[in-house]
């Protein structure tokens, strides 16, 4: 059986972000097969084919127009800067056409930061959850009040894909890419792009807060000392120690810089290593609890569930096999 590569069409708006348009092809190009078979095509469009200016200083001449649209198994709509829809909420009759009949047809539609202006346009986020830069939140707000805005999250997957400023589109693209072949496929395209597999926090944490500027305030080493501990019981105070900090000071820092508590950090790594354990081991649900660190299978369940949305069984047979 010849195995057929998902088209994803990457639709470029005037005054496209350059490094929104590019993320696509590059994230969903690392994304191969144990034979290195290539999962997804990449290919970008423009309405009439037409060149359109980007933000980055160049044009983009593309090789296809709308009928890519039409065909394509994923279409994304990276992010724009200035002119409508941004201006107006407003969106050329043909593209928002374009936009709606895929999303019809049953192709999955996402948008990188502000591309989720020309989703709103289109009239495919009213009603849903969606978000976009948090620069810009209030802007969407008033040109768009019937889409259930999120400012402070990294992506939402909410039947129309959405993802906060600039470099959120590769976490975004990495979710796909992790829902449609697995935590494995996806991790080993993060390393080829030498970006984390998953974010913690959301883009709250970027929102006008003062970074640690050296390793002697920072919990970065910290949390990777409790990453290879996950399976053991690690205390706030067993953190800060290791950080040579108090646990008020640390607990302050670990907040500014992931946008969360350490207990919530850590149950979210637990949560991502069970995960990975379920989609990639024949470990029972027992031995996953404890090579996680939930120590009992019903802790396990009570935050997997939480946190998933379904019970670590279930979540097994959907993700145990590679599609």
């Amino acid at each position: 059986m010849t195995f057929a590569p998902h088209r994803v069409a990457v639709l470029a708006i005037d005054q496209v972000v350059g490094l929104d348009l590019g993320t696509p092809s590059q994230v969903f190009g690392t994304a191969r097969t144990d034979d290195l078979a290539q999962l997804y095509t990449v290919d970008t469009c423009t309405q009439g084919r037409r060149p359109v200016r980007s933000t980055a200083g160049f044009q983009v001449l593309p090789d296809h127009g709308l009928e890519l649209v039409e065909t394509a198994d994923t279409v994304i709509v990276p992010g724009i800067h200035g002119g409508p829809p941004m201006t107006d909420g407003t969106l050329d009759p043909a593209v928002a056409a374009a936009l709606r009949a895929a999303h019809q047809r049953g192709a999955r539609i996402m948008s990188i930061c502000t591309g989720a202006f020309v989703l709103a346009a289109a009239g495919l986020l009213d009603g849903r959850r969606a978000t976009t830069h948090w620069a810009y939140a209030n802007l969407f707000r008033q040109l768009h009040p019937d889409v259930d805005l999120d400012p402070e999250v990294l992506f939402i997957d909410d039947g129309v894909l959405t993802s906060a400023g600039v470099a959120a589109g590769i976490d975004l693209c990495l979710h796909v890419i992790r829902t449609d072949h697995g935590s494995e496929v996806a991790n080993r395209s993060a390393r080829r792009c030498v970006v984390p597999p998953w974010r913690d926090g959301g883009q709250a944490q970027y929102i006008e807060r003062p970074v640690p500027r050296t390793a002697e305030t920072g919990t970065a080493a910290t949390r990777e000392w409790a990453r290879q501990r996950l399976h053991e019981p690690v205390a706030l105070r067993d953190l800060a120690e290791h950080a040579r900090m108090s646990v008020r000071t640390f607990t302050r820092h670990f907040r500014s810089e992931t946008g969360l508590s350490p207990a919530q950090w850590l149950l979210r790594q637990r949560t991502e290593h069970a995960r990975l354990l379920l989609e990639t081991t024949d470990l029972t649900v027992d031995q996953v609890a404890r090579h996680a660190g939930f120590g009992t299978t019903s802790a396990l369940r009570q935050h997997f569930h939480h946190r998933v949305g379904v019970a670590p069984s279930a979540y097994r047979r959907t993700f145990r096999h590679t599609p």
